[in-house]
């Protein structure tokens, strides 16, 4: 196994729509582990195919209840369905999120409080997955970066345009800017 870069926010597989996986191979196992490796290793809640530069409809994705109880998986092909959002603006203590391709930041976005999920798992067996809270907030924000949109592409014009400056300032937004984690001090 081995942990893979995480492309930064600019990169242009970030901004593509991925492609459905037609057939569950030995290299897409392999990616898959690489995947869970990177994204524990980060630590994220979930990261998409793209993230590590692969234009490949797979995401995994992994969280801890209040109560301690693990939660985690992956999904290939994934499609989404969800209750619509709750009209206003986003409360930034209880709505923010970050994003491992624009790492260090959190912005307030409105998500739905609700999702359903469903693809294949690494074995080709069905997967649904029937989400609230921040299980759904993880689901859609993956989902969208199959899409080629990565979360601040969704914010407000005032923290989109904070987003942009932080960008400039650290030489972002163009291709091939990425990070490795465990290696890479954010912080700097």
């Amino acid at each position: 196994m081995a942990v893979l870069p995480i492309r930064i926010w600019g990169d242009p597989v970030l901004h593509a729509p991925a492609s459905p996986v037609d057939e569950i191979t030995d290299e897409i196992r392999a990616l898959v582990r690489d995947m869970y490796e990177t994204m524990d290793a980060a630590p994220g809640v979930g990261l998409a195919a793209p993230q590590v530069g692969v234009g490949l409809r797979i995401y995994t994705y992994t969280y801890e209840d209040d109560d301690g109880n693990p939660w985690r998986g992956e999904i290939i092909n994934p499609e989404l369905w969800m209750v619509p959002l709750e009209p206003g603006d986003p409360d930034e203590d209880l709505e923010s999120e970050g994003c491992l391709s624009f790492p260090g930041e959190r912005f307030p976005l409105r998500r739905s409080d609700r999702v359903v999920v469903t693809g294949i798992d690494l074995e080709g067996a069905p997967v649904r997955i029937e989400v609230d809270g921040w299980r759904a907030r993880i689901m859609q924000h993956e989902f969208d970066h199959l899409e080629g949109v990565v979360y601040v592409d969704r914010l407000s014009e005032r923290d989109w345009k904070t987003a942009q400056k932080i960008s400039k300032k650290r030489g972002w937004g163009r291709p091939g800017v990425s990070w490795m984690p465990g290696v890479d001090d954010l912080d700097a």
